[in-house]
Order: C-alpha cells, then structure tokens, then sequence
C-alpha cells in the first residue's frame, strides 16, 4: 500500500476546499470576527465596570455608550453564527460530502480485478465514509478551532498588553508551552490515530464478511468460531485506543495543572498591581475573564486536538487505500475499440500471478471474427485466466492481445467492457429490481425488450408468479432467487446487452436439464454473427462449437472441432470416455 504523508492528507484537504472559495471564505471572516469578540466583550465590560466604579457622573451617563455597543456586539455576534450555520452546515458541507464522495468512489472503481480481491468490501465502503465524514470535519477544526484560537491569542495579547506587559508575556509563554508540546507530540499520536483507525475498518470487512456467509456459518456450526474471530480484532482495536488515550492522559494532565499555575500567577501579578494602584477594578476584571476564558478555550482546543489527531488517522488510513495506483488502466491516447468482425489474436502472450512462473508462455492463437470456440481443460489448466486476460482483468507480462488488430492496451477500458458480454458461473446481482439488473446489459433498453430478453432466457415465467414481478427486488447479491434463477436473469442480461463478442463460463451449469436444453436453444441463437468462447466441463455443450481449445498446464495442446478431436488420440478423448454425468471428472 502507499505511504500516506502528511502532504498526501494536506492535498486532499485542500482539493476539497478548494471547490468551495466562497464559503471558506466566510469560515475565515467568522474566525477572525469571533477572534476580535473574544477580547471586545471583556474590554467592554471593563468600561462598564469603570465607569459604574466613578461615582463622580451618572452611572447612565458613564456606561450608556459602553453597554449599547456591547448590546450590538452581541446581535452583531448573533448575526454572524446565523450566517455561518448558512454558508457552511447548510451549503458548504453536504455538498462536499457528496465531492468527496464521488471523486474517491470513482478512484476505487477504476482499480483493477486483483485490487478488489485482496480486500474486504466493507472495509472498502468505511474508509470512503471516513473521507466523506471527517474531511469536513478537519476543515472545520482548522478553521473554527486552530485559525480562530490562533487569531484569538493574537487579540488577547495585546488587549492584555494594554493593561500590562506581564500579563500578555504569561498568556504568550504559556502558550508557547502548549503550542511545542502538541507539536512534540503530534507524530506519536497521528501513527497512534493511523493504527486505531486501520482496526476499526478491520472489524467492518471482517463483520460484513461474516454477515454476507451466515449461511456458511450456519451449516458449519462456526458461530462460535467466527465469534472469537471478530473478538480478536476487537481486542486489538481496544489496545490501540487505550495506548491513543493513555497518550491523551498525560498530554491532558500536563496542560490542565499547567493551566492552574498560570492562572495563579496571574492572580498574584493582579493583587500586587492593584495594591500600588496601577489598575483599576476593570482591568482586574479584563485580565481575569481574558485568562480565565483563554485557559477554557485551550483547554476545549487540546480536546480538538485529539479529534484533529484521530480525524486525520481515519483519513490517512482511508487515502493509504483509495489513492492506490492502478494497476490496469487507459494508456496515454488510448482510443475506443471498434469492433469489425471480433476477431481475437493472442500473439506470444506469457502471462504469470504475481510474479510466479509464468501460466501461459508464447502463447500463439488466433480466433477468427464470428468463430464460436469451446474451452477445455482441467481445474488449474488456464481457461479461466484465457478468458480474464480477453476481458483485461490482467495485464499479460510479455506478448500482445488485440481485438480486430486493436492492442487491448490500446483501447480505452469502457470500450473494452462494451464490446463483450460475459455470463459468470456464479452471477453477481444488485439489490436493486428484476427489471433493474436485467436492464444493467442495456441501461436505455425498454421494458418490452427487457421482457423479450428475459423470455429468451427463461426468466419471464417465474418472474410472472412473484407478486411484484419485474419491480421485485432481488436481496443483496440476488440472495432471494435460486441459484438457477439468478442465472436466468445473468443469461437475460448478457442477451439484452447483445455485444458482438459473447464469453460463458459454465453458464448453464446451476440449470436443470430441461430448463437447459430450452435455453441452449436460446443461447444459440444469441451466439450467431458474434465470436464466442464457451468455457464448459460438460463436453455435451460443446457439440456445436467451431473449434475446441484443450489446455494443459498453460498449453493449448489440442486444437479443432469435437469430431475431429475425438479421432484424435489425446486429452481430449480422454476426457470424453471418462465424464460421468456428463462433467469433466477432477
């Protein structure tokens, strides 16, 4: 994974600003208004209390102007935090949750199939909603908290400079004190803050992989297993925030008596001045509301400052993952695939997982445009990854893959995506409608071809007895049909989507025989004018194709069609003399 800087979760905070000037704009303006009130109110309250103090005029007279200005101040102030709810809960923030959201989400979906295998969707789906949460929420700290805080200091030490040198240089020095600590201590909190966060998204994959198999657990009796699992890894986020919070103790501990001893000084520094007769009561009263209120606010502020330090874990560790570089991806100047007849080439392709010895080597073969081409082989033998290298889940290590003469790393991905149309084994559905996952082949496509497709396929008649038909919702990864359902609508899919580049892999193997030999019937004419690979381990489907490519450990070692293969002293007739029911045998 990539190693996230402080400058990687800088960008990201300032990108997402950036989109809003306005707003941020008016964040700032409030700051420093708030920063300027912090003192005014205390210093208006001095000339309040002076001017009561002198009993030579009217108190009406000596406090009038003073007291009308601190009323205005006050619905100036009130004013203001009206403007901010606006500006910023209101406009600012949700529209950023949704920016945030779509930029990181797109960068997730153009990963490569590897990326996706080796982690937990949950994990996945906490580390985009930490973005969407706590980019926010550091942008308002930054603001509302550090930048005010800061500008607040700056008004206060002069405000109490007026009054006396001694008491801006005791609010400075202190805060010199809780400025360098923090820094100090900022790195071991944010690593701390990383680690506790990285748990956390841990317990969410391992929690939704658990949920998305309770079957699984429930036939195999794991519960107690799975249990002990996710209790591991609440354990060690358990640790993790103890060591975050021990940290939290002492810093907290260190700043609260220092706190007190501040305020102590002051006092003493207070009745000694006000005993030679060089402050008046006001200033008495200025000085300690200005400390008193200055040691709450940074006192608030180290509590921002553990909310800083875990927002910015949680954003560090999502980045670590959605800033991942792609794998697979348009090459510079890549151009839409334009498909003439389907024609697939592998030219010397030699593929190899991770760096291990190579599956495929100088792997030559060339399937004509309009060919309809049967796989065969052992579990293991390269069908599989034939198939993934056509569709660019992988990139081949040396060699080249073209379509009608086009590279695959030529050609833009999308394009790629749309030229083909591929029935999985084990179907993927969305927790959406019937009609929605049958339309995601053809998303303009009309409810009377939705219909068509679905018929064609089979689906139409169990559909109809479902209470909602079409507008029936499938359950997440379609876990309300059967597994011969869910193939029907993949098949009803692939059908509607009519690509001219067609890939089943065992499409119709969770069918019974009767549902199958209707829509072989189906799949056949959905073949015809369009290439089409067929991976099956029962060789009976495969009667009707063109030609049969056998693999062997990486190596097509037969090649042509079933009567020919079968004259053929080979792999092939072997595994035709051996099939019981029908399949390949293991």
């Amino acid at each position: 994974m990539m190693n996230i800087t402080v400058k990687h979760v800088l960008l990201c905070v300032v990108d997402a600003a950036r989109q809003f000037k306005m707003s941020i704009a008016f964040m700032v303006l409030v700051a420093s208004v708030w920063a300027i009130d912090f003192s005014l109110h205390p210093y208006l309250q001095k000339l309040i209390i002076d001017g009561i103090a002198d009993q030579s005029i009217s108190a009406y007279t000596s406090v009038g102007v003073p007291a009308i200005l601190f009323i205005l101040l006050s619905f100036t102030m009130s004013t203001v935090f009206r403007g901010y709810d606006y500006f910023v809960a209101i406009k600012m923030i949700p529209e950023m949750r949704k920016y945030i959201g779509q930029k990181y989400l797109s960068n997730l979906l153009s990963q490569s199939h590897p990326f996706f295998q080796n982690q937990f969707a949950g994990s996945l789906a906490n580390k985009i909603n930490d973005l969407t949460t706590h980019v926010p929420d550091m942008i308002q700290i930054l603001s509302d908290r550090f930048l005010s805080h800061f500008l607040m200091l700056v008004v206060a030490v002069f405000t109490l400079w007026q009054v006396a040198p001694i008491f801006a240089g005791l609010m400075l020095g202190w805060t010199i004190f809780f400025s360098g600590l923090s820094i100090v201590l900022s790195g071991r909190l944010t690593r701390l803050a990383d680690a506790w966060s990285e748990h956390g998204s841990t317990i969410t994959g391992r929690v939704v992989d658990v949920l998305s198999n309770v079957m699984a657990l429930r036939l195999f009796a794991r519960k107690r297993y799975e249990y002990d699992y996710i209790s591991d890894s609440f354990e060690s986020a358990v640790q993790s925030e103890k060591r975050l919070n021990w940290n939290y103790f002492w810093v907290w501990f260190f700043y609260g008596y220092s706190f007190v001893f501040t305020l102590a000084v002051n006092i003493y520094f207070l009745l000694k001045k006000r005993d030679l007769g060089l402050i008046t009561v006001g200033d008495f009263a200025l000085v300690i509301t200005l400390n008193v209120a200055m040691v709450d606010i940074l006192w608030q502020l180290t509590r921002e400052f553990s909310q800083f330090t875990k927002f910015y874990g949680k954003i560090s560790q999502a980045l670590r993952v959605v800033l991942e570089p792609l794998e697979i991806q348009d090459s510079v100047g890549a151009k839409p695939l334009i498909i003439d007849c389907g024609s697939i080439a592998f030219d010397k392709v030699t593929f190899c997982y991770n760096h291990k010895d190579p599956l495929f080597k100088d792997l030559t073969v060339m399937i004509q445009g309009g060919q309809k081409i049967g796989l065969v082989g052992y579990s293991g033998s390269g069908k599989s990854s034939f198939v993934n290298l056509i569709l660019r889940l992988y990139d081949v290590t040396a060699g080249d893959i073209a379509i009608d003469g086009q590279s695959l790393r030529a050609v833009t991905l999308e394009s790629l995506y749309q030229s083909i149309a591929m029935i999985p084994q084990e179907p993927s559905l969305f927790h959406r409608t019937l009609l929605d996952n049958i339309r995601y082949g053809q998303p303009d496509a009309t409810e009377r071809a939705v219909i068509e497709a679905a018929k064609k396929a089979h689906a139409h008649e169990f559909i109809s007895k479902i209470a909602e038909g079409y507008q029936s919702t499938v359950g997440e990864r379609g876990i309300k049909l059967s597994g011969g359902q869910r193939q029907r609508i993949a098949i009803a899919r692939a059908i509607l989507k009519d690509a001219p580049i067609l890939i089943l892999d065992e499409a119709t193997s969770q069918l019974d025989s009767l549902t199958e030999s209707y829509i072989q019937d189906s799949l056949w004419q959905a073949m015809q004018g369009k290439t089409t690979i067929v991976v099956a381990h029962r060789l009976s489907t495969l009667l009707q194709m063109d030609r049969i490519l056998v693999f062997d450990k990486g190596q097509i070692i037969q090649d042509g069609a079933h009567d020919e293969l079968l004259k053929e002293e080979g792999l092939y007739q072997q595994l035709w003399s051996h099939q019981v029911g029908g399949f390949l045998p293991e």
